[in-house]
This record gives structure tokens, C-alpha cells and sequence, in this order.
């Protein structure tokens, strides 16, 4: 079989690649040949405008086979701003499964990052086993909610909630950006995602003013249940603040909202969300062994995987891990990208890292990229990791001490749909 060949694609290559999409997933109702065209036109203007992504194809004897789109995201990781590689849209032609297509699309969409410095990459699976395989690692699961609109506080001042327009819109991403550069796993928001957000004529959009800027905003949508066209549940897009204040006083606004709008559907990180609700419950009569009330359902979706170990280390130079001191022989276990493979000798102190060529070390662990992608993006412990058997240690005595240095404030939140 000869050797693939993978490209950003010509706008020549668009038609038979919206025909790949169109077979690979049904769902986007791209069956006719008009909707198709639609599509094709799209992307060629997404190319032409949007540098920071593009459409990546793999030929083999001149014939497309697959392909992916590929981001460049500014992302927050933890107390540094990295280029963060994400990739979406992958497909397959159905005639040419199971011949390594999208694992040598994603190998590909590795080292393409690893060579321009990224330290790490990111992706929604459409099947979490496959890129587990692949070296991703869980990130935090999202939670909805379904609660009642009294359930929310009222102390917030809603008298500095206003309507916002399109002429907010820079005030609106100013405002998201800044949310995004002081909370771990955040991506600061490309142009074209900030266009859309004035786009959706069904979509409202408020915002809280303090001191004449905004310092919070909520988009949301009314979403009709059954045919009761006075029926509606109110679903929120997107909710950041910068304060308590501009929180409480959306969340004093949402609450008024309870004589048109039956349940408040609300996607969230947050794990302690359901902390500021007077009834949590969802509405489901279920209870969870033995007397647990249903509050929200949860997934598992964003996925991290570290490219480039020193890489990742190098750019968290001025990250403080723990405050801990110890000198750490870091062995991982990578046979998906063979260069981001074997051991790294890391010095801490007081909780600075710096890699050493060289040396003795107090502790070795041993563990697969996943488990390393998720441990240092703080989604589960190393206490965890080690009593799952999914790391391994080469003196217990310091278990807490490995857990203390990748222990994060907060999980990491992503809300950049890709």
C-alpha cells in the first residue's frame, strides 16, 4: 500500500471531502447535493479568514481518504498561556475503513504540533476508547442541570443587568478573555467564535455592568416543551464573571425568569455548583442508593494528551507545583508517538521545576501518557492514579508528596465547542 500523503486541502479537494462528512456523520443532514455545496462554501470561507484553522486531508495515489480539522488555541494551562493543538471534524471515507486512516491522520496531527512547539493537544472523541489508545487522557466531566429558577439566590443586584447587542460584542469577548487567562484549561476565544455569539436571532444575551464595563454576561436560549407554546425551559450557552458580584446578580436576573420558564438547563464544570441552588433536585423521582436525589447527569468528553514532556515542564518554569521539594525521575510510557517516550528527570524546589540532564532522584514513577495527560491537567490525583494501578511508584513513602506537586486548585473548565 503506498505511503499517505496528508495536506492542508485546496479548495479543489472541499467537494469530495463535504461527501466524506456527509457519509461519516448523517446526522448533519448533508445527503443532498445543495446542502453540500452550502458546506463546501463555508469551509472555503472559514480557510480564507480564520489562519488559526484549516482543513487537513490524507491522499493516497491522489485519492482523499479522510481528513480533519485542525486549531490553533491560546489555552491557559494552569498558571501559563500555551499553544494548545486541537483537532475536530475527523472522517473517514466508508470505503476505506479500517485502514489505518484516522490513526494516521492523528499521529499526523501530533507531530505536526510537537514540531511547532505545542505542548499539548486536545479533542472531543466521538469514542473515548479509541483515543485512549491513542495516549488521551479524561479531562473534567460536565454536568447538566435541570432546576427550578427559585432555586437560585436572590441577593444579587439585577439593577446592573442589561441587554446586550452586537455593539458589546469586544466588551462581551474582553470580558470572556479575561475569565479565560486566570482559569486553568480555559481558550481565549478565536474571531470567528466571538462573531457568532450576536449571530443566533434566537439567542438573548445580558450582561452585568460595574463601573461603567461589563464584568459578566449570560447567553441563553428558551427551548419549548412538547407543543405547550407557553411551555418553555430556559438553556443557558455560556455564563463567566469576573466577580461574585456580576455572578449573584446574573444569577438574581435568572431568577425572575421562573413565571415564563419551567427548569434551567445548565451545562457546567463547576463541580460545586450545585452548592449555590436551594433545591438541586432535576426533577427525576429516581433515588441513588440509599436515599441520594438526582441533580444532574454527567459525561466524560474533552480530552488532553502531552506531546512533549520537557516541552510541557519548560513552559510551567514559573508554575509553583505544590510548593514541594524533591527531585523526580518521571518515566512515561508512549508507544502512540515514540519521540514524547522514555524518562525525565525533574528537580522541584519549593515547588519550581527545573529538568536535569542528569542525576540522582529521590522517587521514580512509571505511567502511560493518559494517565499523565489527566494528572497534570489536575483531573484525577496521583493518590488515585497509584491506587487504581494506573501509575506506578518506586518508593510509597512518597505518594503524597507526588500527589501535593500535580494537586490543582480547580479542575480544568473548557467551554470551546470544536
Amino acid at each position: 500500500m503506498p505511503a499517505p500523503t496528508i495536506q492542508r486541502m485546496a479548495d479543489d479537494d472541499l467537494p469530495a471531502w463535504a461527501a466524506i462528512v456527509a457519509n461519516a456523520y448523517p446526522g448533519f443532514g448533508m445527503h443532498a447535493e445543495a446542502e453540500r455545496l452550502r458546506f463546501v462554501e463555508r469551509m472555503r470561507a472559514q480557510q480564507a479568514a480564520d489562519l488559526s484553522a484549516g482543513y487537513f486531508g490524507l491522499s493516497r495515489d491522489g485519492q482523499l481518504l479522510g481528513g480533519m480539522k485542525l486549531f490553533d488555541f491560546q489555552m491557559t494551562l494552569l498558571s501559563a498561556h500555551v499553544l494548545a493543538g486541537g483537532v475536530g471534524l475527523v472522517a473517514v471515507d466508508l470505503l476505506h475503513k479500517k485502514e489505518h486512516v484516522a490513526r494516521d491522520l492523528i499521529a499526523w496531527f501530533l507531530a505536526h504540533y510537537r514540531a511547532r512547539g505545542a505542548p499539548i493537544t486536545i479533542l472531543y472523541p466521538f469514542r473515548p476508547d479509541f483515543y485512549k489508545q491513542m495516549g488521551f487522557g479524561y479531562g473534567t466531566k460536565m454536568s447538566r442541570y435541570r432546576f427550578l429558577p427559585a432555586s437560585l439566590p436572590a441577593t444579587g443586584n439585577r439593577s446592573r443587568v442589561v441587554e446586550l447587542s452586537a455593539q458589546d460584542a469586544e466588551q462581551a469577548r474582553a470580558c470572556y478573555d479575561r475569565f479565560a487567562s486566570r482559569r486553568h484549561g480555559m481558550i481565549r476565544k478565536t474571531d470567528a467564535e466571538a462573531q457568532r455569539m450576536f449571530a443566533d436571532p434566537a439567542q438573548r444575551n445580558v450582561g452585568f455592568r460595574e463601573g461603567g464595563e461589563l464584568r459578566g454576561y449570560l447567553s441563553f436560549t428558551f427551548d419549548q416543551r412538547g407543543d405547550n407554546p407557553l411551555w418553555n425551559d430556559l438553556e443557558i450557552g455560556e455564563l463567566f464573571y469576573e466577580s461574585s458580584a456580576a455572578l449573584a446578580g446574573l444569577l438574581a436576573f435568572l431568577r425572575t425568569q421562573a413565571d415564563q420558564v419551567d427548569r434551567i438547563v445548565y451545562s457546567t464544570q463547576e463541580e460545586d455548583f450545585h452548592h449555590l441552588l436551594a433545591d438541586p433536585r432535576d426533577g427525576a423521582r429516581d433515588f441513588l442508593p440509599w436515599v441520594y436525589h438526582e441533580s444532574n447527569t454527567q459525561g466524560v468528553g474533552l480530552m488532553y494528551r502531552v506531546i512533549d514532556v520537557p516541552a510541557v515542564f519548560r513552559a510551567l518554569a514559573g508554575h509553583d507545583f505544590g510548593g514541594q521539594t524533591c527531585t523526580l525521575k518521571l518515566t512515561v510510557r508512549d508507544t502512540f508517538l515514540p519521540a514524547n517516550d522514555g524518562a525525565q528527570l525533574l528537580r522541584f524546589e519549593r515547588g519550581a521545576a527545573q529538568l536535569l540532564a542528569e542525576g540522582d532522584y529521590d522517587v521514580e514513577v512509571r505511567l502511560e501518557v493518559a494517565e499523565l495527560s489527566s494528572l497534570l491537567m489536575g483531573c484525577i490525583s496521583f493518590a488515585s492514579l497509584h491506587t487504581y494501578g494506573l501509575a506506578e511508584i518506586s518508593d510509597p513513602a512518597y505518594v503524597e508528596t507526588v500527589t501535593r506537586l500535580f494537586r490543582t486548585e480547580r479542575k480544568p473548565m473548557c467551554t470551546t465547542p470544536f
